[in-house]
């Protein structure tokens, strides 16, 4: 682990979410009194058992679930802070933009676009010029090991370790202030998961702050400055109906 720097590009205090499933009357609990922070130019890694909420953090972060409770501070590029937990829909989405990105499990984009179009959407949304951003896709996608008669075909029709290798190649390069990463290599094979490991020991010397859900060990002693174990889940609490009581 190294020394981080004084000041966080997000602090996380005690967030806590869960999911009430009305029609069966049962309290599915996630994670719970979880506190991190994320530094630039530093990689906290989220790990634990399965079921313990990693992926609901980081989904809380970029508001794909709105938090239960806690705090979730975020330092913009001007020094404001804006608890993530609170703003609106607006500004979540314009901090997406510029300065969150999220590198989920599993790519999601429209059917038929070409993979390297997937790729420089996020720079053509930062008004990079079309033709830059697709070199930089291009340039990305060769160094992820996606083969270039791939680079004009549409993901769907890919397996599923090179659909990763696109999902990633999208994540990345805009190089926003803050990535989350849920399983970054999961589905890749060792050549190409020492390639992301390169690639975000980059994004780590450049500035970027990361939060990161790992499995394997190897990759936490390769990447992480900081580890964060979450805790399994309590057990399910469940609703008593008036049907019971009787």
């Amino acid at each position: 682990m190294t020394h981080l720097p004084d000041t966080a590009i997000l602090e996380v205090n005690g967030l806590a979410k869960q999911f009430n499933l009305h029609a069966q009357g049962e309290v599915v609990p996630s994670c719970s009194g979880v506190n991190l922070a994320a530094y630039p130019g530093q990689l906290a890694a989220l790990t634990g058992p399965t079921g313990a909420g990693k992926s609901s953090v980081l989904k809380c972060i970029y508001r794909t679930y709105l938090p239960g409770s806690g705090t979730l501070n975020f330092r913009t590029a001007d020094g404001r802070v804006m608890d993530l937990a609170r703003i609106s829909e607006q500004d979540m989405l314009r901090l997406r933009r510029s300065d969150i990105g999220f590198v989920t499990q599993f790519l999601h984009c429209v059917p038929r676009r070409p993979a390297e179009e997937v790729v420089a959407e996020p720079l053509i949304l930062r008004d990079v010029e079309a033709g830059e951003a697709l070199a930089q896709a291009r340039t990305l996608l060769a160094r992820l090991n996606v083969p270039e008669r791939l680079w004009r075909l549409p993901p769907a029709t890919f397996s599923g370790g090179e659909k990763q290798r696109v999902n990633l190649a999208r994540g990345l390069i805009a190089k926003p202030r803050l990535l989350l990463l849920d399983e970054p290599t999961a589905s890749l094979d060792k050549a190409t998961t020492g390639r992301v490991i390169e690639l975000l020991q980059e994004f780590k010397r450049a500035g970027v702050a990361m939060i990161a859900i790992f499995h394997d060990p190897d990759l936490v002693a390769a990447l992480a400055d900081a580890e964060h174990r979450l805790a399994p889940p309590q057990p399910l609490t469940r609703k008593t109906s008036a049907l019971e009581t009787q």
